[in-house]
């Protein structure tokens, strides 16, 4: 009696859980998607591809690429339909696009950054050389950590044929040899450091945005207060978006982090964990898409008129 009603609770439980991944999946997939093809509307109409344009496409494919690859699969329960090679590939998609939403939102904060800088500042050389190099380092991006995640697999896979692993990990729908010391070393080195240092680049250049940002608003504060309220001014709403993004961005990625390391250190670990775990993966993925959609409106078209002198 007691089992059958276990079996039933872990059974609802499951439910709930499929439902909340359902509803990350569609909502994440809609807006990354919206978002997309409001880019591609917007570039076709004015006959060229802006920058931010370019750079907003691919974090969406990436981030549509975390969402499908984390989101699908839990939903559906598929940890027993999965083969091994079916395994590495989601997990080897999920890292990938994963590592590629983080480099390429680094690119956008530097990019944005650059943007609105100052005439006097740093950054002026590269105000009107920027541009130019923007394809390169998404293409570079791509390449780099589909190169770099292709390791860990191919690495199991030869681990897996050549001695008999008796550890493996649970993702929740699916599971693979543990780790041993090389490749958490490896993992660590190309994949964590990088991320780790994206974050830093991420925070230091949106703080240095929101402080132009200030500046330029007190310069122009008598203008602002005689044609609108300071707190409808273009820098105001501009700066809380920056915020709003960072600040979720930051959230997110720590939490995720903290809980994939807490996945990492232990082979056994818990349904709970293995399943927070995953929400919070796509949290970032799933609500960024409308925290730029509203800083569309304000932010980009505020943009072009900002060059400081």
């Amino acid at each position: 009696m007691k089992d059958n009603v276990l079996t039933d609770r872990m059974a609802s439980t499951n439910v709930a859980i499929g439902l909340v991944f359902l509803s990350q999946v569609v909502v994440g997939i809609l807006g990354n998607f919206s978002l997309l093809y409001f880019h591609l509307v917007l570039s076709y109409k004015e006959c060229k591809l802006r920058s931010t344009d370019l750079i907003l496409r691919h974090l969406m494919i990436a981030n549509s690429l975390i969402i499908l690859s984390r989101g699908i699969p839990q939903t559906m329960g598929l940890k027993y339909f999965f083969s091994d090679f079916e395994c590495k590939l989601t997990l080897y998609t999920q890292r990938v696009g994963r590592s590629v939403s983080i480099g390429i939102t680094c690119l956008l904060s530097i990019f944005w950054n650059i943007t609105i800088s100052p005439m006097n500042s740093c950054w002026k050389n590269l105000k009107g050389k920027a541009p130019k190099y923007i394809g390169f380092s998404i293409s570079l991006c791509w390449m780099l950590y589909m190169v770099v995640n292709s390791i860990f697999p191919l690495y199991m896979l030869s681990k897996w044929g050549s001695e008999n692993t008796t550890e493996k990990k649970d993702y929740g729908y699916c599971t693979s040899a543990g780790r041993d010391k090389l490749t958490i070393s490896l993992y660590a080195a190309l994949c964590v450091c990088p991320e780790v240092v994206f974050s830093v680049l991420i925070i230091w250049s949106s703080g240095s945005m929101v402080l132009i940002l200030h500046r330029h608003k007190q310069r122009v504060q008598h203008i602002h207060s005689i044609k609108v309220s300071s707190r409808s001014c273009p820098e105001s709403r501009a700066t809380k978006r920056i915020i709003v993004l960072v600040c979720s961005f930051v959230s997110f990625h720590t939490l995720s982090s903290l809980l994939n390391v807490c996945i990492a250190l232990h082979f056994n670990s818990s349904w709970w964990l293995v399943n927070i775990s995953a929400l919070i993966t796509m949290c970032f993925p799933m609500v960024s898409p409308f925290i730029l959609m509203s800083h569309d409106s304000t932010f980009f078209r505020f943009l072009p008129g900002i060059y400081i002198e």
